[in-house]
């Protein structure tokens, strides 16, 4: 699928953005790790603090990102702004409801998924568009989408299963726009969303027994199959 945009365009987008909204790049950042520490931390306060966070960061993302600047060039970016605004208030409203018990950092392969994706969102993206050319002021900083839906799963990992699946839904279809995006644009650092969507997929249907159900009605017959192939 062509996209009406050229690559050029693409990142004079991140250039216009970045030099406009400078200094806020710092305040989204810390917002960031506002999310990450409030999940880190068991206190009911601090775990509203991390979704709360999380809700302005797609609130921002949608009604600054999308409908300002990314609009300008890609007529299907309104869309993506009005998603991202309704993420926003799905994160604003499950906020209100947690407890000091919605995540668990340090618990099995939710731990290591969420942090692995949290590091990656937060250190590793830059440097990685850094080391593909990409250069400030025309490269995506942390507060766009792609890196601030990477973290945003990262921290979602934390609260599997206790958060809602319905959280994971639109950052899972960015994902999936986003990689085709970054495929025919050569946005590598954006590679991290599909690893990042698949994680959270086999988390989400692990801790509810997808997996196993999966298994035990179709793996033992698939085995069989190949075997008597």
């Amino acid at each position: 699928m062509s996209l009406p945009f050229s690559v050029g365009e693409f990142f004079d987008v991140f250039r216009q953005y970045n030099l406009a909204v400078w200094p806020a790049q710092w305040v989204l950042t810390a917002l960031g790790v506002v999310a990450v520490v409030g999940a880190l931390v068991p206190r009911a306060g601090l775990a509203h603090a991390a979704l709360g966070a999380l809700a302005v960061l797609w609130l921002w993302m949608g009604a600054v990102y999308h409908l300002v600047y990314f609009a300008a060039v890609n007529p299907v970016a309104p869309v993506f702004g009005v998603l991202f605004v309704v993420q926003a208030a799905l994160l604003a409203v499950v906020a209100h409801d947690t407890t000091a018990e919605t995540f668990a950092p340090r618990r099995g392969a939710a731990a290591v998924v969420g942090w692995v994706l949290v590091v990656y969102a937060l250190v590793a993206y830059p440097l990685v568009g850094q080391a593909l050319g990409h250069r400030y002021p025309a490269q995506p900083t942390f507060g766009l989408p792609c890196p601030t839906t990477i973290l945003t799963l990262g921290v979602l990992a934390w609260g599997i299963p206790r958060l809602p699946a319905r959280l994971l839904v639109i950052p899972a279809l960015w994902a999936v726009v986003a990689t085709s995006a970054a495929l025919q644009l050569g946005v590598g650092e954006d590679l991290g969303l599909p690893v990042a969507a698949a994680a959270l997929a086999w988390l989400a249907l692990r801790a509810t027994g997808g997996v196993r159900r999966a298994w035990s009605s179709r793996g033992p017959a698939f085995v069989r199959g190949l075997l008597h192939h």
